[in-house]
């Protein structure tokens, strides 16, 4: 059987809302497709592999559903071994039902970026955050460079599967960077700096008594 699979990083980053950034082992098969001698589309032997979980596409998981074989898959999906990763060109909004039910079934949603140009995956994220109130994790997968990590903290994303050539612990110490952020994001930090900044100008203002 071939089997193709998206390469990433043995460890994945990870930085949730409200907390510190640090990384874990990666445990997560990304999948792309394969086939059998028949030609047949077929999940990945877990049992035989180093990874337990597998990330599938999108696509891959609705055919599922419309061939009406989602028992087997739905089943892997509660025990924890099988998430979903969107294409760049999936439109997500056009599966806004099946995207509703996968918040209870999914342990783990990615958005791919097939080349690091290609910034299509940064929306992705942002309307699964916005539009879904997709609260918990969504992953990064592919492309992903140390360049993009600050982008992709600020529309949505909460961990990373980089490209397996990034260093880890300069990945690391970006985050370190965002706290001074100004631009708008998901995890609120302009609301936060203009509350503070709100704050000092009342203090500011108090009279002085001489």
């Amino acid at each position: 059987m071939s089997i193709n699979i998206i390469p990433s990083h043995e460890q994945i980053l990870h930085f949730p809302k409200g907390e510190q950034a640090h990384l874990s082992a990666n445990e997560w098969l990304i999948w792309s497709s394969s086939q059998d001698e028949a030609g047949n589309v077929t999940l990945p032997d877990l049992e035989r592999s180093e990874f337990k979980k597998v990330l599938v596409p999108f696509t891959w998981w609705r055919s599922q559903l419309e061939a009406h074989q989602e028992a087997e898959i739905q089943a892997k999906a509660k025990l924890g071994q099988i998430g979903v990763w969107f294409a760049a060109d999936d439109d997500i909004l056009n599966y806004a039902d099946l995207i509703e039910q996968g918040k209870t079934l999914w342990p783990l949603v990615a958005a791919h970026f097939p080349i690091f140009r290609d910034g299509r995956s940064f929306s992705t994220a942002a309307l699964l955050r916005s539009r879904f109130q997709w609260g918990t994790e969504i992953r990064a997968i592919g492309d992903v460079l140390i360049d993009q990590l600050l982008q992709g903290a600020r529309v949505g994303f909460n961990s990373f599967a980089l490209r397996p050539d990034q260093k880890t612990d300069v990945a690391l110490k970006q985050f370190d960077l965002f706290t001074v952020s100004t631009q708008n994001s998901w995890r609120g930090q302009r609301t936060l700096l203009q509350s503070a900044q709100s704050e000092a100008c009342l203090v500011n203002a108090q009279p002085t008594h001489s």
